[in-house]
């Protein structure tokens, strides 16, 4: 089943990367997120390849997966593939739905574009990812 915009726009408004966007600049994204859905056990990204895009959860879970290890569980709201989007390089994990799964995807080309234009995004998204790096960093000191 398709979403709406209006639904997009909702769904886009409740990722902590795009808070404080103006209402336009949140139906842009929206206007180009395509909504697409994963069967259990379907790969959503693969380890390996260049990433194509961001992904937001919207229904579903899904989970991390490298070397046979899950790393982490991802639920409604959480996103993933912004590493891939930002470097152009394969992306570091898998991302495998654990129950039939709805995301939105936004092309890596329509993501780029909105971090040259939006400063606060890429600042957002910059400290996302130091965020992340911080926390996997702080767990391999055991």
């Amino acid at each position: 089943m398709t979403m709406t915009k209006k639904r997009k726009v909702e769904l886009v408004r409740g990722v902590p990367l795009f808070a404080g966007m103006t209402d336009r600049s949140l139906q842009a994204i929206a206007s180009r997120a395509q909504d697409i859905e994963f069967a259990a056990g379907q790969y959503i990204v693969r380890q390996g390849q260049i990433g194509t895009g961001f992904y937001l959860i919207v229904s579903g879970r899904a989970r991390v997966v490298r070397g046979g290890q899950a790393l982490a569980h991802l639920g409604p709201g959480d996103f993933f593939g912004e590493l891939s989007v930002l470097d152009q390089q394969p992306r570091t994990a898998h991302v495998v739905a654990h129950e039939p799964t709805v995301c939105l995807g936004l092309a890596s080309w329509d993501f780029a574009r909105l971090l040259e234009r939006n400063p606060k995004i890429t600042l957002a998204l910059l400290r996302e990812v130091a965020r992340r790096l911080r926390a996997t960093s702080e767990s391999h000191r055991h």
